[in-house]
């Protein structure tokens, strides 16, 4: 199966399937010698696991993570990074039925028709939890980062027909609500939806946003390697999301001219912008101001209503789809998007390393 890779100079190949032995990642290309460890990894995996809250899967998992490679005494060595989590808690018996037939919103006739066989416990390798290697891996492009001040923060902006009041951004509120909400309020009227989507047998989508701190200007290239196609590769990438959007996004297509451009000014002897609708981005390439982000995520596609469907058979039927499932995809997938963000922008910096002459001097006078 070719498309398990993603990166350039740091890449990633993630492994594994929802009901298999284990999941993992292995990242090639990490500069040796950055100090890391398991309780680098370990938080964010545990911000995507299961069985967390009330609006996540029943599931339960660890997600612990084992190590394998690639450190020695608490420090990268520059050779290939490769992760573990092992599955421990499969229910392979609550899909054993859908092998016959095709659940709507899934990719189970598109698998059939690729590859004429497919893996239907949980998803297989198109299961949200093949996330696991993304996100071990982005913990480690974070861990990167911050070597160089550089933050990258996602949030759940909207739930349903629910939207944060940015006035009440709480930054703590990201990891104690259970929408994974910087706004207190907000999530406890998008937890109300979501009973009540429930009570109905039925699933959300919403909007999920990723600011990114400290980027320097000049990341990026201005043709095909442009920093936001990258980032919104890495985002379409993410199995549920349907749009992705940079800066003013589809706003700005209403816009003037006079209303989009950022004016540039100086301030403290350096380039800066009056106001950000391009999200941080121009050309390509990243202008040094924040880099901001949405990604917009489709409905949970597991739902308990009944729904119209056909099976291998070619025959019609109507299905109420069994199992362990999310009411609403949001939540777990915050960091998901952070992680997936931290890995493009870890990349780019790392490919800007050779655009400049004086850079090479630098590590070869």
């Amino acid at each position: 199966m070719a498309g398990s890779k993603f990166g350039n100079i740091l890449q990633i190949t993630t492994w594994g399937e929802s009901h298999g032995a284990a999941l993992g990642v292995v990242i090639d290309g990490c500069p040796a010698g950055l100090t890391l460890n398991s309780s680098d990894i370990q938080p964010y995996l545990d911000r995507r696991k299961p069985g967390r809250t009330k609006i996540s899967t029943p599931r339960r998992e660890a997600d612990e993570v084992e190590i394998l490679s690639g450190i020695f005494e608490g420090r990268t060595t520059g050779t290939p990074i490769s992760m573990l989590v092992r599955n421990t808690s499969q229910h392979s018996a609550d899909y054993s039925e859908i092998a016959g037939y095709y659940r709507p919103g899934h990719a189970d006739y598109t698998f059939d028709e690729k590859f004429g066989f497919r893996d239907y416990r949980g998803g297989g390798r198109s299961s949200g939890r093949e996330t696991i290697g993304r996100v071990a891996a982005g913990a480690v492009a974070a861990r990167l980062l911050s070597e160089f001040h550089i933050c990258v923060t996602a949030y759940t902006k909207s739930i349903g027909p629910v939207s944060i009041d940015m006035s009440h951004f709480d930054r703590d509120a990201i990891l104690t609500t259970p929408t994974c909400m910087p706004d207190l309020q907000a999530s406890a009227q998008a937890e109300q939806y979501l009973a009540d989507c429930m009570a109905a047998y039925d699933s959300a989508g919403g909007v999920i946003e990723c600011v990114i701190d400290g980027v320097p200007a000049g990341l990026g290239d201005p043709v095909f390697e442009k920093l936001d196609a990258n980032l919104s590769k890495a985002l379409m990438s993410i199995g549920a999301v349907k749009a992705v959007e940079i800066g003013d996004g589809t706003e700005a297509a209403s816009l003037r001219g006079s209303q989009n451009n950022d004016a540039f000014r100086m301030k403290g002897g350096k380039v800066v912008k009056a106001t950000n609708h391009a999200g941080g981005i121009l050309g390509g390439i990243s202008d040094g101001s924040r880099i901001i982000l949405r990604a917009y995520v489709k409905p949970t596609p597991s739902i308990f209503s009944p729904q119209q469907t056909v099976n291998q058979a070619g025959e019609d039927i109507e299905i109420s789809i069994k199992g362990r499932h999310d009411p609403v995809i949001v939540p777990r997938a915050v960091v998901v998007v952070e992680a997936m963000s931290a890995l493009t922008i870890a990349d780019a910096l790392l490919m800007n390393a050779g655009a400049k002459l004086e850079n090479l001097k630098k590590i070869y006078p």
